[in-house]
């Protein structure tokens, strides 16, 4: 279950980007009373106005400058490559004092950036909620997305201590297990186990729709899909605009990793070309035993 605490963690909390992540944040900070007020900013007035009815926000401003003054709380969750140009526009308004976090997939170098983007005086603290749908906007946002689920914290030698005890007490209330991370790690870790698998599901969709176009018959291959397909590509169905910006982000560490899937495909071809049905059998046993470590 998640968490509470008795007063206001924050007096006000602006959230730049009310989609699903932002949305369900807001929907935690004002359901606990974590915070007095929430403040959104986003590029489409319907969303916005939509998060005010769902709760998730009290109020927005297209100035995002006139919110983050007044706030001792700002979370990033737009896409990751809008956070620079993001804390040009108002880094330096931010008050002393104040903590700037995110809720991204990607930290690394970015987290060292940001934390140069702003006023000595302000603390930047990277989060990543291990948490979502493939489902995107606010109209999807729950209060309960992030219980029971990881939350990564990405401190550095830079850190405020009591910044980060706050937003670990913020995601501690959401229900998440926190734990801490070097933000390079993270990237390295998270690419492998989120990152990579996304990659997959989208290439396997594409692979598909080219066997299409060799399928006799004019027989549509998705007409005969089972619940295999639906399992293994219901990533695919993630935000295209947050998944090119996580994978150009995590590029370098990614571009090994499809190196290394693709020497296993390799693997398993020429255990195919060769009628190696011992080989066969172990590789998929393996990857069995695997697949039932998983939790």
């Amino acid at each position: 279950m998640a968490g509470s605490l008795s007063e206001n963690l924050f007096q006000q909390v602006t959230i730049i980007g009310v989609g699903l992540l932002g949305g369900s944040l807001g929907l935690v900070l004002k359901e606990q009373g974590l915070a007095k007020t929430v403040v959104g900013i986003g590029r489409r007035q319907t969303n916005l106005e939509l998060a005010v009815q769902l709760g998730a926000i009290d109020r927005f401003t297209s100035e995002a400058h006139e919110a983050v003054c007044d706030s001792d709380f700002i979370v990033l969750a737009a896409p990751v490559d809008t956070y620079i140009s993001h804390l040009q526009r108002w880094g330096q308004k931010v008050p002393s004092g104040a903590i700037v976090s995110d809720v991204g997939s990607v930290k690394g170098q970015l987290v060292f950036d940001m934390e140069a983007a702003l006023p000595t005086t302000a603390s930047f603290i990277g989060a990543h909620p291990i948490a979502g749908k493939e489902k995107s906007g606010v109209a999807h946002a729950t209060s309960k997305l992030f219980v029971g689920a990881r939350c990564i914290v990405t401190p550095t030698p830079q850190t405020n201590a009591d910044a980060l005890t706050k937003v670990r007490d913020l995601w501690e209330a959401a229900g998440s297990k926190v734990l801490s991370m070097d933000p390079m790690v993270h990237d390295w870790v998270l690419g492998a186990v989120s990152h990579l698998p996304h990659i997959a599901a989208f290439s396997l969709m594409h692979s598909l729709q080219d066997l299409q176009e060799k399928t006799p018959d004019a027989l549509s291959l998705l007409d005969f899909s089972g619940g295999g397909l639906r399992d293994t590509t219901r990533i695919a169905a993630s935000s295209p605009e947050m998944w090119r910006d996580i994978c150009l982000a995590n590029r370098e560490n990614l571009v090994n990793m499809i190196d290394q899937y693709i020497t296993r495909l390799q693997g398993f071809k020429q255990l195919l070309n060769d009628q190696d049905a011992s080989g066969l059998a172990k590789n998929i046993e393996q990857a069995k035993s695997l697949r039932e470590g998983l939790t």
